[in-house]
């Protein structure tokens, strides 16, 4: 597979959307910023976000939604390559989901808690065909205290918000399979990709295994990150420490596509057959392109 480098002298890029001008938005955590790259390769910031922007989507309303995990993190740069610090950042406020105007750049927040609980840091998120929105929160550890994750499913316009699912252990990538009745959940800790039986619109099937039945688990040490699904139903998930694309099967069968990056962090498909797929690499700061050998999903809002 050839790759194409688009941009590169990013900061910690992640959460790549595919719009109709060819263009890629993005967001870069570790820059605090909703940025657009264009297919030359000039970037225009659409807006500052304080904080840490995680996951990003187009929301029914047109507008981007982005996941921002509160600053959980401050990062370093070690042999060319910046990655997260191993301690939490002072910075750390608690995290977020945030709405972003696409034309004035203005940031309203939609959610930061649930149930007089502070969200504490939401990583990635899709919308529904109805318009609802569902997003991961990754947790949160400082020192030797952790607390779990969850799986949250709210209106786009933060008038609900419900936990199907919770006390996770690291849920980061999120998507719905072709026909909606499926989710997606990657963790990165176990590299574990969890599938989730929908049963009406933010109401997940019960199960014996929490939070489904395990699509596949990735040996040796490597983690999920985030994920894009297929036209066809497989699930291309980021893999750090061995970066590039894992491909899934719904049957669990997997193969590997690697990329110059051991943080490679998302995957979208866009153009006109959705057989263009951007990749995000963090931790050279890099976006690349290339032609997938399948067409991706047609997400279901898109700008």
């Amino acid at each position: 597979m050839q790759i194409e480098l688009v941009a590169e002298g990013l900061q910690f890029p992640e959460g790549p959307v595919a719009m109709a001008d060819g263009s890629v938005v993005l967001v870069e955590i570790a820059g605090e910023r909703l940025t657009r790259i264009s297919p030359d390769g000039t970037k225009a910031i659409l807006a500052h976000i304080p904080g840490g922007p995680n996951g990003c989507a187009v929301g029914p309303d047109g507008a981007f939604y982005v996941c921002n995990n509160g600053g959980q993190f401050d990062y370093v740069e070690i042999g060319g390559v910046l990655r997260p610090a191993p301690e939490p950042s002072v910075r750390y406020r608690g995290g977020s989901i945030d709405r972003v105007d696409p034309i004035s750049g203005k940031i309203t927040t939609v959610y930061d808690s649930y149930l007089g609980e502070r969200l504490l840091s939401p990583n990635d998120l899709v919308f529904d065909r109805q318009g609802g929105l569902w997003f991961t929160d990754y947790g949160y550890r400082k020192g030797s205290t952790l607390q779990l994750g969850a799986v949250y499913y709210g209106a786009f316009d933060g008038t609900s918000l419900t936990r199907p699912r919770k006390n996770l252990l690291s849920p980061n990538g999120i998507g719905l399979s072709p026909n909606n009745d499926q989710l997606y959940v990657a963790e990165t800790l176990t590299a574990r990709l969890y599938r989730c039986a929908i049963e009406a619109p933010g109401k997940l099937a019960r199960t014996d295994t929490v939070p489904g039945p395990v699509v596949v688990t990735l040996p040796g040490h490597q983690g999920f990150d985030s994920l894009a699904v297929e036209e066809g139903g497989k699930v291309c998930v980021a893999t750090l420490f061995n970066g590039g694309i894992a491909i899934v099967d719904p049957d669990g069968m997997w193969e590997h596509v690697p990329f110059p990056d051991a943080l490679t962090t998302n995957i979208c498909f866009g153009g006109a057959d959705m057989s263009d797929a951007w990749i995000t690499c963090a931790g050279t700061g890099k976006l690349y392109k290339c032609r997938w050998p399948r067409p991706g999903l047609r997400l279901n809002f898109s700008a």
